[in-house]
């Protein structure tokens, strides 16, 4: 696991200083000085923070903040490159343009030297590197910023790719998270707008995600588990993984001899069927994500290969997803609504499949959601863009504060990046229209007897349950209740206002009362003549009479001066 520490312990080391010094550079560069100046950093860094430079080594006032974002993460090299990835799949922390800029972030740098390959091959596996491979490729097929890729040949003769981590990449990584950390604390307690994006939640979030992509058995352990999936599937060919050739550090694979799908040439020169390819690709994504949940969730032209026969070869299966079968049937209802045009159920729907801090205004979000749909369901269904229709899509949930969960983000990119490379391939294929199987089927899983007999199920599990705990849970409080242990405090927001209100109308009232009873007794005592009498009049009557009238006139008062009558 990756560890994330207090940036002032590490301060004093000259290689972080010297990073430090250089991460802030690269920001000031593109146009975020008034960043750095915002964060009152001097005190940490001091010698690092002067000797930033502070002239502008190209122009940058075409590119556009996002853009420029994007460079910073690519200049600054692999730990901010995979930040950047990372980011472009989380569209609950960022805003949806700079989600689509940072998907343009390539993860391509030179490769690490032969020798270093062999030497990690050897600590590895505790043993000479000639008893682990009969030969390996000197030159990488691939190098990215965690590992590389080399051809190399099992003692049987069995062609693999080996995947290898780029020696000491964890350290670097480490020293980059404790600044990016201190960064976004800093970013947090000092620059309002951005701490509303969380920015450490980003950097906790990255690290604990990081932290798997740096250990290649999680790697296998998804490729084994997508290739149980399709094991009984002649369309898709997932590589064998050799767990006795392969560690946290060391990946070995099954070498797929293809042709990449974004290389239409060659597919035609080879006479493969670019329709039936397409079916395929798409017909992998969604039986990935509508019949079992867990899928590979970065199937680019680059990842995916065809081999003989028209089959399909997906390759590096570090990023997955998974959506929970609940998650998958929210998302047929969803689109079912989208295609009937209920847009209040699509409101509803969407609101339970995703996240908010506070719950957006309903009808308002209702007639958003309405001329949304309007615009796209008005057009033939080949002419959907779906890469679009989502893009606007996520644009609303911004606005409204609703946060789309990241799985379930990554499937929608799934679908997106699956109906890019199928337009290629053939530019008549309509993706919702081949989905339609997929999403029949969940719907009828849904409602089968089976499903709803193991709802009944679930449902007598729970109540047997409330009914073995709930009695001794009422006698536990019973017996504190009896011993005098229990306090209840519950605060109510207003209540105190409420109390004084009501004492307000309790008094007058009350006070009417005794008024209403002052003129009825002061009657009676006239009409009596009760003495004394003063000129044929019961003096205490009189007296009564003109306190009611004092009082009366002291109660009009108060009510007056209240504002309320």
């Amino acid at each position: 696991m990756l560890s994330i520490k207090e940036i002032g312990g590490i301060t004093r080391k000259y290689r972080h200083v010297m990073r430090y010094r250089q991460i802030l550079g690269i920001i000031f560069r593109y146009g975020f000085g008034n960043i750095i100046d915002a964060l009152n950093i001097e005190q940490y860094i001091e010698v690092g923070l002067k000797l930033i430079s502070r002239t502008r080594e190209e122009r940058i006032e075409k590119l556009s903040g996002n853009e420029r974002i994007r460079k910073i993460f690519e200049e600054l090299g692999p730990t901010f490159i995979k930040l950047g990835q990372i980011i472009s799949s989380r569209p609950d922390l960022v805003p949806v343009d700079l989600v689509n800029e940072l998907s343009k972030l390539q993860d391509k740098v030179p490769p690490f030297k032969f020798d270093q390959v062999e030497a990690i091959i050897v600590s590895e596996f505790g043993e000479p590197f000639g008893n682990i491979f009969e030969t390996i490729d000197r030159k990488p097929l691939a190098s990215a910023s965690i590992g590389q890729v080399h051809k190399a040949k099992l003692k049987n003769g069995q062609s693999v790719a080996v995947k290898i981590q780029r020696p000491g990449i964890k350290k670097i990584i480490e020293v980059d998270l404790q600044i990016m950390h201190h960064l976004a604390l800093l970013m947090e307690t000092h620059i309002k707008e951005i701490a509303l994006h969380r920015p450490v939640k980003i950097v906790e979030e990255f690290a604990k995600t990081l932290g798997k992509e740096l250990d290649y058995s999680i790697e296998a352990s998804s490729i084994q588990r997508i290739a149980e999936q399709f094991k009984d599937d002649d369309t898709v060919h997932i590589p064998i993984v050799y767990t006795d050739k392969s560690t946290d550090k060391v990946l070995t694979m099954e070498y797929i001899q293809g042709i990449k799908i974004s290389e239409i040439e060659d597919i035609d020169s080879a006479g493969f069927d670019r329709k039936i390819i397409t079916r395929r690709g798409a017909d992998f994504i969604m039986k990935q994500v509508f019949d079992n949940g867990f899928f590979h969730a970065d199937p680019h032209p680059g990842n995916i290969f065809v081999t003989e026969g028209n089959v399909i070869s997906p390759v590096d299966f570090g990023m997955t997803g998974f959506v929970t079968r609940d998650a998958r049937e929210f998302f047929v209802d969803l689109l079912h609504s989208i295609a009937s045009g209920n847009t209040r159920l699509l409101t509803r729907l969407l609101l339970e499949l995703t996240e908010h801090d506070d719950r957006p205004d309903f009808e308002s979000l209702e007639r958003e959601i309405s001329d949304f749909i309007a615009m796209h369901t008005s057009k033939p269904l080949k002419d959907i863009k779906t890469g679009t229709m989502i893009n606007q899509g996520l644009e609303i949930c911004g606005q409204y504060g609703i946060k789309v969960p990241p799985d379930f983000f990554l499937m929608i990119k799934a679908f997106v990046a699956v109906e890019g490379i199928a337009k290629k391939l053939d530019p008549d294929f309509d993706l919702i229209f081949h989905a339609t199987p997929y999403v029949k089927a969940v719907k009828l899983k849904k409602y089968s007897p089976s499903r709803m007999l193991e709802n009944v199920g679930e449902i007598v599990k729970d109540s047997f349950k409330l009914m073995k705990f709930f009695p001794s849970d009422i006698l536990e409080l019973i017996r504190v209740t009896k011993k005098g242990k229990m306090n209840l405090n519950i605060k109510i927001s207003g209540l105190d206002k409420i109390l004084e209100t009501h004492d307000q109308t309790s008094n007058r009232i009350a006070f009417a009362i005794i008024i209403a009873s002052l003129i009825m007794g002061s009657a009676q005592l006239i009409d009596s003549n009760v003495p004394p009498v003063v000129f044929g009049v019961s003096l205490i009557g009189i007296i009564g009479f003109v306190a009611a009238a004092m009082m009366g006139l002291w109660l009009l008062f108060a009510i007056i001066k209240k504002g309320r009558l």
